[in-house]
Parts: C-alpha cells; structure tokens; sequence
C-alpha cells in the first residue's frame, strides 16, 4: 500500500488523504495520548538516542526552524561550521531578561501618566485603571519585540510554549502589572524546573485573578484553580482511571488563603482564610492525607504537600513530555512515539528532578528529531507565520531608542499576529489555543478559510504596501533581501537560495523553472533576461532599473509565499 506522505494535507482534504468518510476520520485511542494513526499513515520507529548522522545544512534548518521564529541566511552562515552539539548548546544558553516594557502613549498628550514619564517603564508603577488598556498594549508589543528579535536561542519559543501550557487572558486579569510579572516568571524558568514552575505559577497574582485563587476561602473553596492544576497544568484528563471531583475539592481546601496586594504587586498567604482540616485524596494519589496545618507558613507547606503528591505520579512527566512533543516535533503520537520517545523523556525529566532543559536537550540532540519524517510536517502557527515572514526576510523594525516609533510598529505586528489567530496575552482560554490540543485535528487547525486569505493578505501587504507611521515604513525590502546572497544575478542560485530559507522541503525542478521564467525572465527562456537587468540596475540604480528589479521580485515573492509549501515548517 502506498503511504501517505505527512506533508500533503494542505494539498489534498482531509477525505481525499485518509480516505475515509467523515463518520470514519475519529482516531481510535489506545491510551491517554497514544493513538492508532489512520490507515496508511507514514509511522517513525526512532527514538531519543543521539543523532548520528550527517549534521547537514538541511538538518540545521530544520533545527532552526523549529526552535527560532523562522530562519534567516546569517542565521545560517552563522552556525553552519558547529556540530549538532554545539549548535543545540548554543540554541539553550539563554540571554540575561532584557529590559522591561516602556511608556509609549504618553506621547500622545490624550494619556498623560503622571506617575511614569513617556520613556520610562510602568511595570512596578501605582495602578491606573484610565491606563491599564494602554499599558496591557505596551506590554504585548514588547512582548512581540523580544519575539522578532534576531536573538538565537530557544527563549522566546519556550516561553511562548509556557504562555500557552498555563494560558492566561487580559482581558479578565486587567492588570497590566501582575501581566509582566507572570509573563516574567515565564520566562525567567523557560528552561527550569518543571515543579518549581508550577508551585510559583500556583501563587502567581495573575493566575489568583485569572483562576479565582484570590477568592478561594474556607468558607467559600473555589475549586477553579484546583481543577486545572491536575486537569490542565500537570496529570491530564485522558487517562482511563485519573483523579476525582474530591480531588478537585480537596485541592481547593488545600489553596484556601491566599490573596494579592495590589500595592506590593504580589500574593501573600492569610491563614484568616485558610481551612485548617485535613484534606483526603484518592487512590488515584494513593489515599493521601494532607494534614491542615496553622499559622503563617500552612499555605507553603500545604502547597509543597501538594505539588509533591501530584508529581509523585508519573504521568506528569508523560503529560509534559507529551506537549513539548507536539510544539517541537509532531502533533499525532502513535505507540512506536510513545514508546521510544515520550516514556524515554519522561524518565530524563523525572531523573533530573523535574528540570526540563535536559528534556529539550535530549530531544533536539534525539535521531528522532532529525528523522526525515518530522521534517516539514508541522503548519505554522500564526507567530511562526508572521514573524517566520520577518526573519526569513529581514524585515527592519525601528531603532528601539526611538520608543514612540518603535513600540508603533511592534504594536502594528502584534495586531496583525492576533488577526492571524494568535493574539499573545489573551489564549482563547484556559486550555490554549486549540491547535496544541484540540483532537484530531491539532494544529492543522490553524488552517481555514478565514485564517489562509488573511495569512496571504500579510505577505502582500508587507511586500507592496507597507505599514507607515511615525516617520517609519515597515516593509519587506526585496532588493536587499537578495543582496546577501553571493550570485543574485544567477536566478538558478538565487531561487535555490530563497527557497532553502522560505520552504521546509525541496520542491520539483519543473517548479522552479516554472518559476524562474514566469517571474525573473518575464516569460523569455534565457538566464540572461534577468541577469541584465539585475547588473543594469546594480551599475546604475535609478528608479526606473530598481521598479524593473523590484517588480520581477515582489511577483516571485507573492507567489512562493502564497504556495501551501510556505505554510509548513
């Protein structure tokens, strides 16, 4: 039987590539995240043990791709003399945090901040409810900053996936101020430990609003928070026999007592508040009795009880292994993954006591990572799209010294990223976005017909229009773009150049002809039609020579990333 390719589904419907009719497309489950991939699927049979094989350029890409926002050519020639081990090294030495967000509406004299001048940061400054829309604003375009920054390691793609695991909103906490701590706590410990992150997230003052701990009291448990720590932060929902509603109230009681002060920007335990009894789990945690305790350090030794109970499972280490499988590598996990990959990675964790860089470590370093079939597989998120869309093509964003400019801008591509379906601080919900986790489909889901116009209507957007504001245009400069390659007046190079960075995988010869003629030689079949025209240009730069260049580029480039090629990484 011939075997389904994992790269064709943007090609094909769903029917067409299982065929299967709609009633039949329900994956059958085998385990909690171990299923039996649909009839004809490409299967993998490696597992974490170290990649031997040739560390090649499409095999750095590959590495880059899937741990930076994009790929870019000095990213390339960057690290293309290292081995695997040096590069995933350097991929995982992480940056001191860089500077907090900074007041960019004052400028503008219809927001005066009092309290903070235009300049200066907000982040430990008096709340102000006639501000904290522009500040939340503030934050999320340096948010989108430290993202489009051409840094090369693995922050911003991890604290992304923590954003994501321990999703927040907003627009429910409204405080722009617990916002950057908790964004900070993320990614401060993108790289730590697993159970301290999630102890620190559990009294985290953005999670007590978002999830109701602050209003979690003995005489009133809300059980919120105690249900998503088991159901969505650590063990999981899908297993046969997991933990109960008692479970649910009994971890409620146990996080009775705390509360925010807004004035110190941060949580604090009032054993006022707390419910002293002993609280009674189930078999699902061996019938484990926490003992209600007074005074003011109950809330930590009951929480550390907690945690500790909760991570004495091992699903825990599955559970987490199982998401950073399907962020980094693929979304479907069938017995040979769970098997050779994830219980593997789950004994990593556990065995450096919850830290999770040996985890990304083992995993980056893994044959399985670099097995032919996880290669292109994956549909880009949206910030993947957009600022994969700004690496690969080094789209110039304003010097940050200028902070009315430069936050202008980030804020223009922040919108733009939510429009595509990923609006950062504010996940649809608790759970995330539903392409992490919504089953079968996963991140195929990122894909409709809504998001792709509007995914291709960016690229033409920033390849012919341009955003401009304060004395700055943002937009993709194609002429210089090529210019960094060796021979752009070979169109032969310089197609295979733009397609190595801008496609995941190679496509047919016939193509690229089909695209060499159609655009750089306007239809004509010698190389040379370009080739004058570049080297005419080059020798003399005026307008008219640059709009004969530019016109032949932005149509290619209109082209190659309107193709279902460029939405896979």
């Amino acid at each position: 039987m011939e075997k389904i390719d994992r790269r064709n589904f943007l090609k094909e419907s769903a029917d067409e590539l299982l065929g299967i009719n709609n009633q039949e497309k329900k994956f059958e489950y085998v385990d909690p995240s171990n299923k039996k991939l649909p009839e004809g699927l490409r299967k993998t049979s490696t597992g974490i043990g170290a990649y031997t094989g040739v560390f090649d350029e499409s095999k750095l890409i590959h590495l880059l791709r899937r741990t930076l926002f994009g790929v870019s050519e000095s990213d390339i020639n960057f690290f293309k003399n290292k081995t695997l081990n040096e590069v995933v090294d350097s991929l995982l030495l992480l940056p001191s945090s860089p500077p907090p967000p900074l007041n960019n509406y004052s400028y503008n004299t219809n927001f005066p901040d009092t309290e903070v001048p235009a300049g200066s940061t907000w982040v430990n400054a008096a709340a102000n409810p006639n501000l904290e829309g522009l500040r939340i604003a503030s934050l999320k375009a340096w948010w989108f900053s430290q993202m489009a920054n051409p840094q090369r390691n693995i922050r911003e793609k991890m604290t992304l996936f923590w954003h994501n695991h321990f999703a927040t909103e907003s627009v429910v906490i409204q405080d722009s101020r617990y916002l950057y701590k908790h964004h900070s706590l993320l990614r401060a410990n993108c790289l730590g430990n697993f159970k301290e992150l999630v102890k620190q997230v559990t009294i985290d003052p953005a999670m007590l609003v978002y999830l109701n701990g602050e209003d979690n009291t003995k005489t009133a448990p809300d059980e919120n928070y105690g249900r998503e720590l088991q159901e969505l932060f650590t063990v999981g929902k899908d297993l046969p026999i997991h933990y109960t509603e008692e479970d649910v109230k009994a971890a409620a009681r146990v996080l009775t007592g705390w509360r925010n002060n807004r004035l110190g920007i941060s949580s604090y335990f009032d054993s006022n508040r707390h419910d002293t009894t002993n609280k009674q789990f189930s078999s699902f945690y061996n019938n484990t009795v926490i003992t209600g305790r007074s005074g003011s350090n109950a809330g930590n030794d009951e929480l550390n009880d907690l945690i500790n109970m909760i991570f004495n499972q091992e699903e825990v280490s599955k559970y987490i292994c199982r998401k950073i499988y399907r962020f980094f590598v693929y979304y479907l996990i069938d017995n040979s993954v769970e098997q050779n990959v994830i219980i593997p990675l789950a004994a990593v964790l556990r065995n450096n006591n919850f830290q999770i860089k040996p985890v990304i470590e083992t995993l980056l370093k893994s044959e399985h990572f670099y097995d032919e079939l996880n290669r292109a597989c994956m549909i880009k998120s949206p910030a993947d799209h957009l600022l994969g869309l700004s690496r690969n093509l080094n789209l110039s964003f304003p010097d940050p010294s200028n902070v009315q400019q430069s936050y202008g801008h980030w804020l223009y591509a922040q919108q733009v990223l939510a429009i595509i379906g990923m609006n950062i601080g504010d996940a649809p919900n608790v759970a995330g976005w539903p392409a992490y986790y919504e089953d079968p489909q996963f991140y195929e889901l990122w894909i409709n017909s809504d998001s792709l116009p509007k995914r291709n209507s960016v690229c033409d957007s920033l390849l012919y229009v341009g955003y401009n504001r304060f004395s700055f245009q943002l937009k993709l400069n194609c002429i210089s773009f090529i210019e960094q390659f060796s021979n752009p007046e070979d169109p032969n190079l310089l197609i295979s150049s733009a397609l190595k960075i801008l496609y995941a995988f190679d496509i047919s010869a016939s193509h690229i002809n089909l695209i060499k003629t159609s655009f750089l030689l306007s239809g004509q079949s010698s190389d040379h039609y370009w080739t004058d025209v570049w080297l005419t240009y080059k020798t003399n730069p005026t307008a008219s020579n640059k709009n004969a260049v530019e016109s032949r580029l932005q149509g290619m480039f209109k082209y190659l990333l309107g193709l279902p090629e460029f939405q896979l990484c």
